[in-house]
């Protein structure tokens, strides 16, 4: 190497502080398994899908019929999704609808393979944005103090081995929900997965910082290895050259683009077992969109085209029926108020709704208890109160489609209580707490408690990936782009006095 020009700056391109750095919205994490676990054939492959900004639960999922209907068009006489004409609800029951937009997965609900569960969410009693989310993606209501994310705690109770990907971000940040989970990689495409810096120096850049990765035993020489591993791996793969199955078609945009990454990289075979997405903008204050129309309208047809392409474009795909390991789970950070504002807008709420998307997925039902609109049936006297702790969906799901039995290690304290969302069994379950009867009722039906939040940790500081630090922050906040010259690029770890002058 000693004939050519190698400057520390074009050295530096290529050996970031950071796994990654990428523009674009962010798709937050894949987590690849070991290979040789039991578990890694026949487990599912989590897709946790973040709407951040806080929807609009009662228009995406409005009640269609009864006393509450005539409480949800007194209290929305201009943002009221209609039953009947032009932008009307599509009856999941008799009970509710779905908001127009959401069309394509109102296919999936009817052939069983979506389910619905409303009144679900985080039981803290928040509206903070950030602090929510950090509630919801650590797995802790009401407290900060942990150090892990729900998703990293679950891969390490079951163990990742040695697999080339353990864990892959696509975007500008690791989101908490994959917080203290070292072994990450980043990208925002499989093809813009590639190490930065000048062209005619690539393979003796690769080679330097083999050498260099390869001389210790730490986690920072190990994760170095793993990029250069995953980065060979992908481009030998020609990752670039992708053609979705089935005649799926994602949407135009960035989670379209982060969507048809995650199935690329379930293709390519390395053992993905979960992933996040993340789609923004759903902080509606103002001009939200009257009668099924506007700014929610767009969101929800973007969220609705993008998962049904996923869900089709893995759909037998190849021989290989990857959509009956799957299961896909869509939340947010709280729901918004019953009545529409001044501003024909809503404001920040409580409870929310969830849907679960997947082939081991008893689909074509809304569960849950649903607890009425009354004035005296809201909480706070506002909002839609929660029955169903969003844990207990998202612990279901752990137990019962990716095969953790330890649930006590992913969501520490929570009594075990499945609605019957998933296929599966729950023999062998270990929980902090004794677990109440599984027998609980799987459709809604009357009024249940709202579950209490767990206690006993104290909040710290955690930045939260994707929002501008606003106290109302605008439904179309984007996270900053990186550097110019770091954009698309694969970036390794390493330490300044690794690097010689």
């Amino acid at each position: 190497m000693n004939n050519l020009l190698w400057t520390r700056r074009q050295f530096l391109q290529g050996c970031s502080a950071a796994i990654a750095a990428m523009a674009g919205a962010r798709l937050s994490n894949l987590a690849f398994a070991n290979l040789d676990s039991p578990m890694a054939e026949n487990s599912d492959i989590l897709i946790s899908v973040f709407l951040r900004g806080g929807w609009d639960a009662l228009n995406v999922i409005p009640p269609i019929a009864g006393t509450d209907r005539g409480y949800y068009e007194s209290a929305r006489a201009n943002l009221k999704i209609p039953t009947s004409g032009t932008n009307s609800t599509l009856a999941l029951d008799d009970r509710f609808g779905f908001h127009p937009a959401l069309a394509p997965l109102h296919e999936l609900y009817k052939a069983k393979r979506l389910a619905v569960v409303h009144a679900a969410g985080l039981t803290a009693d928040t509206r903070s944005h950030f602090d929510a989310m950090q509630f919801m993606e650590l797995g802790t209501p009401g407290a900060k103090s942990s150090t892990t994310g729900w998703i990293t705690r679950h891969l390490n109770s079951i163990g990742v081995g040695n697999a080339l990907i353990p864990a892959l971000s696509a975007g500008s940040s690791q989101p908490v929900a994959l917080a203290g989970l070292i072994n990450n990689t980043t990208m925002s495409s499989a093809s813009s997965f590639k190490l930065g810096g000048h062209w005619k120096y690539i393979e003796q850049q690769q080679a330097a910082l083999r050498q260099m990765y390869g001389s210790g035993n730490s986690w920072l020489h190990a994760a170095g290895l793993n990029t250069l591993n995953a980065v060979d791996t992908i481009e030998q793969a020609s990752a670039g050259n992708y053609t979705p199955a089935n005649g799926a078609t994602y949407p135009n945009g960035s989670f379209g683009d982060q969507l048809k990454t995650i199935a690329q990289m379930i293709k390519m075979n390395l053992g993905l077992r979960a992933a996040t997405v993340d789609l923004g903008g759903w902080d509606s204050h103002e001009n939200q969109g009257d009668g099924g129309t506007g700014y929610l309208s767009n969101l929800l047809t973007n969220l609705s085209q993008g998962l049904a392409a996923f869900y089709t474009d893995l759909d037998g795909a190849g021989g290989a029926n990857y959509a009956s390991r799957l299961s896909v789970v869509v939340m947010s950070e709280f729901g918004r108020r019953l009545k529409e504002n001044a501003n024909r807008g809503t404001d920040h709420g409580h409870g929310s709704a969830m849907l679960v998307l997947g082939g081991g997925i008893n689909g074509g039902q809304v569960y849950g208890n649903w607890p009425g609109l009354a004035n005296e049936q809201l909480y706070d006297r506002a909002d839609l109160a929660i029955t169903t702790d969003y844990r207990q969906v998202l612990g279901e799901l752990v137990v019962r489609r990716l095969g953790n039995k330890n649930l006590g290690a992913v969501f520490a304290g929570i009594n075990y209580a499945p609605l019957g969302i998933a296929q599966g069994t729950d023999t062998g379950v270990t929980l902090a707490t004794p677990a109440p009867s599984a027998a609980t009722a799987t459709p809604m039906s009357g009024m249940t408690p709202t579950a209490t939040p767990m206690s006993g940790m104290t909040p710290t500081a955690t930045p939260m990936p994707g929002m501008t630090p606003t106290a109302t922050p605008m439904p179309n906040a984007t996270p900053s782009p990186a550097p110019s010259e770091f954009t698309n690029q694969a970036f390794l770890p390493f330490a300044l006095n690794q690097v010689r002058r």
